[in-house]
């Protein structure tokens, strides 16, 4: 608005009455100029904000959805913004609480590997994308359209420099000078850059003109005359605004006033050009001094608003640092907030350039408190009696698996039993060590069976070892016959009789990667394609894992694989989508070329991928 841009106008302050003045008619023009400019860009925005904190993510995307399809781009800037603010908030804290229950439920992930997809996220960015790119275009529309006007004004300015250059009659001239004047009114908005410049270049030659005007004295006062006369009346309307009441009103009719004298109105002889600007002058330095006032006025106020409101935030964080750990201490904090809320809404309005700033600081205090006031009533009630149900839980689930024999699939759980028993927080007191007694007891029992079994199976298991490690020593002499189907069987039938030999103990597993290696060696040697010898390798490496009993690293295979297909995906996406943007994408653009095939590598690499998760799930189907 008018008022608001005005408050950039110069203070007077230390000037000499005549720098004053043009000091002060300069900022007039300038803010002239730049609502000139501006007109068509910013529209007048009637459409009620609404409290965007209070939607939920899917109601913000139906708001953020009705403004770009109902609404003019121009005049939904700040409550798009106001709904970016809300939803980035909101899903921020909603990843923040997704990403603690993902750590909280897989202990050995890192925060790295936290993967999060929201729909609602997807449709806002591509929604505001939507958002941007319309007002991007109206922009450079406009300026485009600027650009033209100035164009054009400085068409009739060399046409109208010509005429006054080149034209001996000059009472004939009138008409053609009218309408150069008609042309120049309706020739619309330019750059606020060129607005001084280029009417001062016009208006110097539009006096040219008259001035050389003596051919006909009598049609050229005829016109001076009237000039003069709009020009008084504009200085009668403008003498009425120093007793208009609202001074912000006054001041912009007087930046109207000060448009129509410049770019409606002719000039008047020279004998009266002094005199009747300085009288509009002199009024305009009133008008703007009784603003000047008002504006101080205004600003102090809203300088103790600022102050008043920074100690009020003070006052809600001071309340928020304290620690509370019973009701009745929870109470009394609640209403001395909702004191300290009621004080912020009641004070005034603050500086604009400080306003959203102080609005964020107190959406921030008082939702700091508000969580911790949540957290303490959600929590301390119910916690001690909680923990005890879980840790009773935990016991019986002990109790169910001590007397199992399958220790591959007991030990694990049992281990993660007691890891949670770790996590469950305190109990009442009357039963924390009778309970500790009775599940410490329990574990004890089982892991002494277990180890006692250990020891068993690490003695048959070196023997396995043994064993393995002399038949690796004999594939040393083996030699491939080089036909592919005897030297295939050949290999597979190695791979069969390694399986034969059993488990190994876990700290001699390595063996297990050195047998692999030559099996990479001789895979390499055998004329198989490479997905092929890939797919063998694969196999050979599921079929051990099968037969270790290791359901863990099978499921961390799984989640590797899926990872790596979705990795590959996107991937494939990426460079489709690089190719739409590529201004000259024809076929045998070279850029294009190796585009697409960088594409047709990913989509072999994503086959061979998918074959493999294949084999995964068949694995899986027949354990079921």
């Amino acid at each position: 608005m008018l008022e608001e841009k005005n408050d950039n106008l110069p203070q007077a302050d230390g000037l000499n009455p005549e720098t004053e003045t043009n000091t002060i008619v300069d900022a007039i023009n300038s803010t002239n100029a730049e609502d000139s400019e501006t007109s068509s860009i910013n529209e007048s925005n009637h459409i009620p904000m609404v409290n965007y904190d209070e939607l939920s993510l899917d109601e913000l995307n139906v708001e953020l959805e009705n403004l770009i399809k109902n609404e003019k781009i121009t005049a939904i800037r700040d409550h798009v913004e106001g709904i970016k603010r809300s939803f980035l908030h909101k899903y921020s804290e909603l990843i923040d609480e997704k990403r603690k229950v993902f750590l909280e439920e897989n202990p050995d992930a890192f925060s790295t590997d936290f993967q999060y997809e929201l729909p609602a996220k997807n449709q806002f960015n591509s929604l505001y994308n939507q958002y941007r790119d319309q007002r991007n275009s109206h922009f450079k529309s406009i300026q485009d359209q600027l650009k033209k006007n100035l164009a054009d004004r400085n068409q009739i300015i060399t046409e109208l420099k010509e005429l006054v250059d080149n034209t001996e009659n000059y009472n004939a001239a009138l008409k053609d000078i009218q309408q150069l004047r008609d042309r120049w009114k309706s020739a619309g908005a330019i750059p606020k850059d060129n607005y001084n410049h280029v009417w001062n270049n016009f208006h110097f030659h539009i006096e040219r003109f008259y001035d050389q005007l003596h051919l006909d004295r009598e049609a050229r006062d005829m016109d001076f005359k009237n000039n003069l006369e709009q020009k008084q009346r504009i200085i009668e309307r403008a003498s009425l605004l120093i007793n208009e009441p609202d001074i912000r009103k006054a001041f912009r009719e007087l930046q109207t006033l000060h448009r129509i004298w410049k770019e409606e109105i002719g000039p008047v002889a020279k004998e009266h050009r002094e005199e009747i600007w300085q009288n509009f002058s002199e009024i305009t330095k009133q008008l703007h001094s009784k603003r000047e006032l008002l504006q101080n006025e205004i600003r102090e106020r809203e300088e103790n608003n600022l102050a008043k409101k920074k100690e009020l935030i003070a006052g809600i964080n001071e309340i928020s640092s304290k620690e509370f750990n019973s009701h009745n201490d929870w109470q009394n904090a609640i209403k001395e907030i909702e004191a300290l809320r009621t004080k912020f809404f009641s004070t005034g309005r603050v500086l604009a350039e400080q306003s959203e700033e102080t609005w964020a600081e107190f959406k921030n205090v008082t939702r700091n408190f508000n969580v911790l006031k949540n957290n303490f009533y959600k929590d301390i009630k119910k916690e001690q009696q909680d923990n005890l149900v879980k840790k009773q839980a935990l016991i019986e689930q002990a109790k169910s698996l001590a007397e199992s024999t399958d220790y591959d699939a007991t030990t694990p759980a049992m281990k993660k039993i007691q890891e949670d028993w770790k996590h469950v927080g305190h109990v009442p007191r009357k039963f924390s060590d009778s309970l500790w007694k009775e599940f410490k007891q329990i574990c004890n029992s089982y892991f002494d069976r277990l180890h006692t079994e250990r020891n068993k199976e690490m003695e048959s298991e070196m023997v396995n070892f043994n064993s393995k490690k002399d038949y690796l020593e004999s594939l040393k002499d083996f030699e491939l016959t080089g036909d592919h189907k005897t030297d295939l069987d050949a290999i597979k039938k190695h791979i069969e009789n390694w399986k034969t030999l059993g488990a190994v103990p876990q700290t001699r597993r390595h063996i297990e990667g050195k047998f692999n290696k030559v099996l990479d060696a001789l895979f390499d040697k055998l004329s198989l394609s490479k997905k092929e010898a890939e797919l063998v390798k694969f196999n050979n490496k599921i079929e051990h894992l099968i037969e270790s009993n290791d359901g863990r690293r099978l499921q961390n295979e799984t989640v590797f694989v899926q990872r790596k297909i979705e990795e590959l995906q996107s991937e494939i996406f990426q460079l489709e989508n690089n190719v739409q943007f590529i201004s000259n994408a024809k076929a045998d653009n070279p850029l294009v070329k190796e585009i697409n095939k960088n594409i047709d590598r990913h989509r072999d690499e994503l086959n061979l991928w998918k074959e493999k998760l294949v084999q995964l799930k068949n694995i899986n189907k027949n354990d079921e």
